[in-house]
C-alpha cells in the first residue's frame, strides 16, 4: 500500500494475516531487486569488454571465376529449318554429342551435290594450271635454246667478220706491193724512153718495158679490186651479225611474250582454283554445321527453339547448357564506403541459401552452418545497384563448400574484420563510423591499435 490518501485503513486491517501484504512490506523484497540490478550490472559491464569481431555484411550469389564454367547458351552458327531434335531438357550431354540437326533455307546451297560438283571444278582448274605449267616450261627450254643458238651463231658471224678483216688486210698489202711494182715499172719506163730518144735504146727494149707497165698496171687494178671486194665482206659481215642478232632478238621477245602470256593465265587461273578451294572449304565447314553439338559436358537446361520445322536465323539461340565441371566461388556485394577496408585474402564467413545456420556476427567461430572463404578479386568498377562486387573462393583451411550448390543460389556474407571490445562496436555503431580498418604481416594479421582508428576515422569523417 503506497498510503497516499490522508483515509488510511491500516488502523482497521490486520495486514500480517494476510500474505501479499507481509511480502511487500517485507525489507527483504528490494535488497533481492538491488542484488539483482547489481548482477545485471556487473555482467553487463564484464560483457562490454568480451572480443567482437567487426564485419562487412553483404548479400551475393554463387558464380564461377571461369567464363566456360558459367551456364551459356548454344547457337546456330547458319540459317536454317530445324529438321530433328537428338536431346531434351535435363539430359546430360558429352563433348560433340549432337544436339539438334537443321536443314538449308537458302536456294545456293540446295544442290545436294554441290560439295562434289565444287571438287569437279576444282580438279579441273587445276588440270589447267599445270598445263600452264608444262607450257611455260617448254616455252622455257625454247627460249634457252635460242639464246644458245644465238650464241652460237654469233660466234660463227664473228669468226667471218675476222676473216674478211684478215683478208682486207692481206689483199690491202697485195695492193701495196702491186701499186709500188707499178710505180717502179712506170720509172723504168720513162728511163728508157729517155734512153730511146739519145738513141742509147732500141725500139723493141722500149716496147718491152712498156708491155711490163702494163703489166704492172693491170696488177695493180687487179689488187685494188681485191682490196674493195674485201672490204665489202667486211661490211658485209657486220651487216650479218647485226641482222642475226636483230633476228635471234625477236625470236627470244616473241617466245617471252608467249611464257609471259600463259604465266599470267596460269595467275588467273590459279587465282579460280583459290577460290574454288576457299569456296569448297566454305562448303565443307558449313555442312559440318547442320549438326550442331555440345560444346562440352555438361546439362541441358533450357530449349529456348522448339518445335520440328522451325526456321532460325544465324545466331539465334536454340538451347542453355550448364557446364558439368565447375569451380564455385562467391559474388558478394559491398558499399563503396567499406570498399578501402577490403583487400585479397581476406576471410569470409558464407551461408548459403538451403543450408540452415546459426549466425553470430561478432563470433564467427560461434557460428554453426557457414562456410570459410577468401577473397580473391575485386571490381575496379562499381556495379549496376551501386556497390563493389567482391568474388570469394572456397578457403582450403575450412571444410569444403557443399556439393549440392548451383550457380546462381543466393548466398548471406561476412567479411571478417578487426577484433574489438563490444562496448568499442557499440559506440562505433552509434557514431556511425566505418570498421577498423587492418592489416597482415607474413605471420599472421595484427589490429592497429585504437589510436590508428581514431585516426582512420577522422580521414573517413573528413572524406565525407
Amino acid at each position: 500500500m503506497l498510503n497516499i490518501s490522508p483515509d488510511s485503513i491500516n488502523k482497521d486491517l490486520d495486514q500480517k494475516s494476510y500474505g501479499s501484504l507481509r511480502h511487500v512490506d517485507s525489507l527483504t523484497s528490494g535488497k533481492v531487486f538491488k542484488k539483482l540490478m547489481t548482477s545485471f550490472f556487473l555482467v553487463g559491464f564484464v560483457f562490454m569488454f568480451l572480443p567482437w569481431t567487426q564485419n562487412i555484411r553483404g548479400d551475393g550469389y554463387v558464380t564461377t571465376l571461369e567464363p566456360d564454367q558459367r551456364p551459356q547458351t548454344i547457337h546456330s552458327v547458319i540459317a536454317g529449318r530445324i529438321k530433328k531434335w537428338y536431346v531434351k531438357e535435363g539430359d546430360f550431354v558429352k563433348e560433340g554429342d549432337t544436339i539438334v540437326y537443321i536443314t538449308e533455307i537458302k536456294d545456293a546451297y540446295f544442290d545436294p551435290q554441290l560439295i562434289e560438283r565444287t571438287e569437279a571444278q576444282l580438279n579441273a582448274k587445276s588440270s589447267s594450271v599445270e598445263s600452264y605449267d608444262e607450257k611455260i616450261k617448254a616455252l622455257e627450254r625454247q627460249i634457252e635454246i635460242k639464246k644458245e643458238n644465238r650464241k652460237l651463231k654469233m660466234q660463227q658471224n664473228i669468226n667471218k667478220l675476222q676473216q674478211a678483216r684478215l683478208k682486207y688486210t692481206s689483199d690491202s698489202m697485195d695492193y701495196n706491193a702491186s701499186k709500188i711494182n707499178y710505180e717502179i715499172a712506170q720509172k723504168q719506163y720513162d728511163r728508157i724512153v729517155t734512153l730511146y730518144d739519145q738513141g742509147l735504146k732500141s725500139l723493141t727494149d722500149t716496147e718491152n718495158r712498156k708491155n711490163k707497165m702494163q703489166e704492172a698496171n693491170a696488177k695493180m687494178i687487179s689488187a685494188e679490186n681485191k682490196l674493195l671486194s674485201s672490204r665489202n665482206e667486211v661490211l658485209n659481215a657486220k651487216v650479218e651479225i647485226n641482222a642475226t642478232d636483230a633476228k635471234f632478238q625477236d625470236d627470244i621477245s616473241k617466245a617471252e611474250s608467249e611464257l609471259y602470256s600463259a604465266q599470267s593465265a596460269k595467275f588467273d587461273t590459279q587465282t579460280e582454283v583459290n577460290k574454288l578451294q576457299n569456296q569448297l572449304s566454305n562448303y565443307q565447314v558449313r555442312s559440318s554445321y547442320y549438326y550442331i553439338t555440345a560444346p562440352q559436358d555438361g546439362q541441358i537446361t533450357k530449349a529456348i527453339q522448339v518445335g520440328i520445322g522451325e526456321t532460325i536465323k544465324e545466331g539465334t539461340p536454340l538451347l542453355s547448357i550448364m557446364p558439368d565441371r565447375s569451380d564455385l566461388t562467391v559474388a558478394m556485394f559491398i558499399e563503396p564506403l567499406d570498399l578501402p577496408l577490403v583487400d585479397k585474402g581476406e576471410h569470409v564467413r558464407i551461408q548459403f541459401d538451403g543450408w540452415p545456420a546459426i549466425v553470430f556476427s561478432g563470433w564467427p567461430n560461434t557460428s554453426y552452418g557457414t562456410y570459410g572463404g577468401e577473397v580473391v578479386a575485386i571490381d575496379k568498377f562499381i556495379s549496376d545497384n551501386g556497390m563493389f562486387r567482391v568474388l570469394v573462393k572456397p578457403d582450403p583451411n575450412d571444410h569444403p563448400w557443399p556439393d549440392a550448390l548451383r550457380i546462381g543460389g543466393g548466398t548471406n556474407n561476412m567479411l571478417l574484420l578487426n577484433d574489438v571490445p563490444i562496448w568499442y562496436e557499440l559506440w562505433r555503431q552509434i557514431n556511425g563510423f566505418p570498421p577498423d580498418f587492418y592489416s597482415r604481416n607474413s605471420d599472421k594479421n595484427q589490429s592497429k591499435s585504437v589510436g590508428s582508428s581514431d585516426e582512420l576515422r577522422k580521414s573517413s569523417n573528413g572524406k565525407k
